[in-house]
């Protein structure tokens, strides 16, 4: 399999309901999002995709929708008093925001809906919490 890959650098903040150490604060991070695309065969340049429908398609969504945002756990108990208090500022996720749970809604949620009708399927995804910890989910 041949792939193409392009990354995204977003600043967001979570926390892990439930961890027994520092993540279970609301605390942030400088993510590194890497998008692995595939698809059945190289188009007549032999190209997987152009980097730039990924960087449209797959980047300007995070952007849009991940970006300088908190990301909160729809059954995480101080959901109900931060959308009181900052409603525009959340991202309610059906998942524990680990890295590992980001990897598989980006890959098994929003690669097929952006990339639909593209031919390229998001087959990987990895989530750089820090330059030292990350998370990787493959098809």
């Amino acid at each position: 399999m041949i792939t193409a890959e392009r990354y995204h650098d977003i600043s967001m903040g979570h926390r892990v309901v439930g961890h027994d150490h520092k993540c279970r604060h609301l605390h942030g991070h400088n993510y590194r999002i890497h998008f692995i695309c595939s698809a059945p065969s190289l188009d007549e340049i032999g190209r997987v995709v152009d980097f730039g429908v990924i960087k449209q398609l797959l980047c300007l969504w995070l952007e849009n929708h991940w970006d300088h945002k908190m990301m909160l756990w729809e059954q995480d108990p101080l959901l109900p008093a931060l959308r009181e208090t900052v409603p525009d500022d959340l991202v309610v996720v059906p998942f524990n925001p680990t890295a590992e749970n980001m990897a598989v809604y980006l890959t098994e949620v929003i690669g097929p809906k952006q990339l639909a009708g593209t031919g390229v399927t998001l087959v990987s995804c990895k989530v750089d919490e820090t330059r030292k910890c990350s998370a990787t989910y493959t098809i």
